[in-house]
């Protein structure tokens, strides 16, 4: 059986142009980044602003397990069935991290024979958006702390800085450090810390920012620190918000590549679900929106964290409404869910898929509370048997939704084309009628509350008393109109990731709270989740090499 990195380096591509020219994209509005990638130009979006919206298809999935779900896999085979089908279909995703690329995710491109590519390129430096909000984060820390070396007109309380730098790596020595060692002139001492990349607010901004203005105006709100008065000091007031936006200028415009059966897809931007919104820029969904008549976007992790942000933050921002939503699980995340140990999972056992199958249960009831049409996909394995297939097909339909198997990692788009049908049947004859679960006058505690207890079943919310400190004073600066993100473990509904299935009787515990005022939302910490991750005992990096001709190897 090949792996995911031989079936994509035997993939014949296309120039990218020739991709482009299939949905109807000029050479002229693309920026290419060499053959087979490429950037949409500012000029594209005036020509296309005022064109109709496709619909809008959101791919999500169940929590996720070792077991694997396939989300991204999904998303691209369906967009390739799509095309299969003669629809003029878009697919809008995310940028991969470096830091599960090499830690024990592994890429982010999807599988088999439903992948984007150039599959290396995208995993590793892709365009160097990441690179350029890497910079402009830590331009924007090294500015902070030159200002408070070189006389502190602001005032600001060391004591109070809240901005920290980034890295686009797993790197848990980093989670707090301390700065300024040496002498005088190496800096004031005091406690840093590190964020992975893809947690930082520029990543967010970057991903809710409509264009060069906002983008600009969302950087110059960031809080970087707090005066020895108590108020809050912004890039605005240090001066930096020009810089990192000349930093970021081509990194906000979104990228163009193709799948192995060269249907276009957008991928741009790319936060954590579980630390961040994990969804793709708004810019890119609304291009593609525009390109399209469907575009299939996806979000990260289980429905409880990338599809509720996706929901809740993205949406609501950016005025977007949701067509359908299509929900992937597989036989053997579900009997994993169910008790089965990850050795046992090829064997047939419906005692522990009716166990596990409790998961799917939640996420499907989750999804409804938004008033959004509900698909539930089986990513296939070879293992899977007819009964347990049949089981949770009707398991689906007995709950109004409807149910279709996806074969996209062994067929690509041949195998999602039942899955296509299914979604293009809900398109036509079902309507979405989206709304958010919760309103903006709420108080933060109360949407905190909202989304703990409908979205994850938890019985109540416990605060830190530090945590409540902070609910306080941001709801006091104004903010507390904003969306809240949750910043929770991906494994589990609860913030204890060894409670799978369907937890219940179980409290969120909030241990801190802060704003990314340029963002636009609050973020809540939950339970144990960290923003700088670590790798494991025998991370993937260890299986990555290169060939003597250049050829890269051991990336999956």
């Amino acid at each position: 059986m090949k792996t995911d990195i031989q079936i994509a380096q035997e993939a014949e591509m296309l120039h990218i142009k020739d991709v482009a020219a299939s949905i109807g994209i000029e050479e002229d509005d693309l920026e290419f980044y060499g053959k087979y990638k490429a950037k949409l130009s500012d000029g594209l979006w005036d020509k296309l602003k005022d064109k109709e919206d496709g619909k809008l298809v959101l791919v999500t999935a169940i929590n996720p397990t070792p077991a694997g779900e396939g989300k991204t896999t999904t998303t691209v085979g369906l967009g390739q069935a799509m095309a299969k089908l003669n629809k003029k279909a878009l697919i809008a995703l995310r940028e991969p991290s470096l830091g599960p690329c090499f830690g024990i995710k592994g890429g982010a491109a999807g599988g088999g024979y439903a992948q984007v590519v150039p599959m290396e390129d995208l995993n590793l430096h892709f365009t160097g958006d990441f690179h350029a909000i890497t910079s402009a984060n830590n331009l924007l820390a090294a500015m902070l702390d030159n200002h408070i070396q070189q006389g502190n007109a602001l005032c600001i309380d060391p004591r109070q800085v809240v901005w920290k730098r980034c890295l686009d790596m797993n790197d848990r020595v980093l989670r707090n450090t301390v700065v300024g060692l040496g002498n005088k002139m190496d800096g004031m001492v005091r406690e840093d810390h590190f964020v992975i990349t893809v947690a930082s607010e520029i990543m967010a901004i970057l991903c809710l920012a409509d264009d060069l203005t906002d983008l600009k105006r969302r950087l110059g709100r960031i809080i970087v620190a707090y005066n020895f008065s108590g108020d809050p000091v912004t890039a605005d007031d240090l001066q930096a918000t020009g810089a990192m936006t000349a930093l970021l200028k081509d990194a906000i415009k979104p990228n163009i590549i193709q799948t192995l059966e060269h249907t276009p897809a957008l991928v741009h931007g790319g936060p954590f679900a579980n630390i961040a919104h994990g969804c793709n820029s708004v810019r890119a969904t609304k291009m593609a929106l525009k390109i399209s008549d469907i575009t299939i976007t996806e979000a990260g992790f289980g429905a409880d964290l990338g599809a509720e942000k996706f929901l809740d933050i993205k949406c609501r921002k950016a005025g977007l409404k949701p067509d359908a939503v299509v929900l992937v699980a597989t036989v053997r995340a579900l009997k994993y869910n169910g008790g089965v140990a990850k050795n046992d999972l090829g064997e047939e056992n419906l005692e522990a898929l009716a166990k596990g199958i409790v998961n799917l249960e939640k996420h499907i009831e989750n999804i409804q509370k938004y008033d959004v049409p509900v698909i539930v996909t089986l990513n296939s394995f070879v293992t899977d048997t007819e009964a347990e297939n049949e089981y949770i097909r009707r398991f689906c339909e007995e709950r109004g939704c409807e149910f279709a198997l996806s074969e996209v990692w062994e067929k690509g788009g041949e195998g999602g084309i039942a899955l296509a049908r299914k979604v293009l049947d809900t398109l036509e004859n079902k309507e979405s009628h989206f709304h958010p679960l919760y309103e903006d006058e709420l108080t933060l505690k109360e949407k905190i509350e909202k989304i703990s207890k409908e979205i994850y079943g938890a019985r109540g919310v416990v605060y830190e008393p530090a945590a409540d400190k902070q609910l306080a004073k941001i709801e006091s600066m104004g903010f507390g109109s904003f969306p809240v993100c949750m910043a929770k473990n991906q494994y589990s509904l609860s913030d204890d990731a060894k409670k799978l299935g369907r937890p219940e009787n179980f409290d969120i515990h909030i241990r801190e709270v802060y704003v990314s005022a340029g963002a636009g939302f609050v973020v809540a910490l939950t339970g144990a989740v960290m923003t700088m991750p670590g790798l494991p005992k025998v991370p993937a990096a260890n299986n990555i090499d290169v060939t003597e001709d250049g050829k890269i190897t051991g990336l999956f």
